[in-house]
This record gives C-alpha cells, structure tokens and sequence, in this order.
C-alpha cells in the first residue's frame, strides 16, 4: 500500500466508524528529547490518533508560534538531527499513517531524492513543506510521486479561489486548510468563517480537508468538524502540555490524556460548541 494508499484508508475508516472527523495530532520529533518523544509517539497510538504529523525540527519556522518554534529550538539543543526524526516517523508508521512537516531547507540539504527515498523506505506517508509556494512544488511533487507519497499543500482564508483551485487540484493525501491568518497556535475561538472556507477548500479538491492552526480544545475540534472539516489538526496544545510536564514520564501521559478528550468529542455531539460557522 502506498503511502498516498495509506493516508486515504485512515479517513475512510474514520467515516466508516461514523466519527465525525479523522484526528491528527501534531508532534514535534525530539522534543523534549528523543526518548521522551518516542513515548509522545507511543500515548498518541494509544489514545485514538487517525495520523500524526511528525515535525522536523527547524531554526526559522516561519509559519509556527511560539510554543511550537520553542520546542524546535529545545529539540535542536538537545542534538535532534533529521534522520533522529524519520528514524522515529518510522516506528510511528509501523501502527499509523505518518506525515512528515519540514521547512525546505533541511530537505535540499540533504538532498531531494535522499530525502524521498528516507521517507518511502521508512513507511512514511507523506510530507508537508510549509514554505514551498505551488510555484516551486513541482520537483518536490513529482518525487513523492514517484515514491508513492503524499504532498499535502496548505490553503490560508487569504487565498484567492483561482489559486485556491490549483492547489486543491494538487494536492495528494489531504488539503491542508489553514483556519485563521497567522502562525500556528492556540486561539480563544475558531474564526466565524471557518466554514464557508473548508467549504471553498472541498470545492476545489478530490481529496479529504483538514484543518489546522488555532484548534486548541476538544470543543473547537468538534466544531471544526461540524463546520465541514473531514479532519482536525492538533498542534500546539499538546506541544505545550508536553514541555509543560514535570515528571520524566509525564509529558506522554498528559499528552495522552489530552489527546483521548479530543477523540471523544469527534465521537460525540458537543453541544453548542459543535454547529456549523460562517
């Protein structure tokens, strides 16, 4: 099964099991450390993940906030290298589809072709480049083609539909629909007009919509997935609770416990908070 194959067998189970949206939570590879992210891994499988994007660690992550640029800087001091991450997205991908996230410049550094074929051998699903512009994807696209593998585009509320219907038409996997305009991190409440944007996002696409950045509760989960999402991208919330853990093993419990409470409400109704937006 490609890895394309894969990413599109989890939300049909998703749906197939009547949820009402495919759950992705995001982890940053190596934060706090290596081991500790291992176990971050590990309480995700556990508590009801559908996918995990597995961040790469960067220096300038243009399109990341604070939580999650502070947790890139604390993995990369603690010597987290790009092959420590696959080796690790890896293992994840022996029990669910994984979707690497990597800034471009870490990718040409090792060298396109190389980094495709890490990806490929080691059962990875797909790959996110949030700094690739659809004008510069082409090599990047045809290499994961190639490889069988997912290049999952980002759509923000800024872009407009003729664009909007080029990157839908070029995305593999999923459409990454960003939900506010901004970097990543939580918000106190999901934008108003969410909803007539996942619904330009699904008009121009073949492939599930996920969204991501500002999801931070269980409820915004849910109205995400009311307002049309086929999927809901978890980030920095559970960056946050894992840098925030004491205990040596507390990062991957907490995360875990916080990760089952956002699976549930994609089970159940959430009242009032789950409805349509825009």
């Amino acid at each position: 099964m490609s890895g394309i194959e894969r990413i599109a067998e989890a939300f049909a189970s998703a749906r197939a099991e009547g949820r009402r949206a495919a759950l992705m939570p995001y982890m940053m590879g190596g934060f706090p450390d290596l081991e500790r992210s291992r176990a971050i891994a590990g309480a995700y499988v556990r508590a009801g993940a559908d996918l995990v994007e597995l961040g790469i660690p960067f220096s300038d992550p243009l399109a990341d906030g604070p939580v999650i640029h502070a947790a890139a800087v604390r993995a990369l001091a603690v010597g987290t290298r790009v092959h420590d991450v696959l080796a690790l997205g890896t293992e994840l991908a022996r029990e669910l589809p994984v979707v690497v996230m990597c800034y471009v410049n870490p990718i040409l550094a090792l060298g396109l072709e190389r980094f495709t074929d890490l990806l490929a051998g080691g059962g990875i699903s797909g790959l996110i480049v949030p700094d690739l512009p659809l004008e510069e994807a082409a090599e990047v696209r045809a290499s994961c083609e190639d490889r069988g593998l997912a290049l999952v585009p980002l759509a923000a509320p800024t872009t407009p539909d003729e664009r909007l219907r080029r990157i839908g038409a070029s995305a593999r996997g999923f459409l990454y629909t960003v939900s506010v305009t901004g970097t990543t991190g939580e918000r106190a409440a999901l934008d108003r007009a969410l909803g007539s944007l996942l619904a330009r996002a699904r008009a121009s696409t073949a492939v599930p919509v996920c969204a991501g950045f500002g999801i931070g509760t269980p409820a915004q989960a849910a109205a995400a997935a009311a307002a049309g999402a086929d999927g809901v991208i978890v980030g920095s919330r559970l960056v946050r609770a894992a840098g925030e853990a004491d205990a040596p093993g507390g990062a991957a419990e907490e995360v875990e416990r916080l990760l089952r409470d956002f699976a549930a409400a994609l089970r159940e109704h959430v009242a009032g908070d789950a409805r349509p937006l825009g």
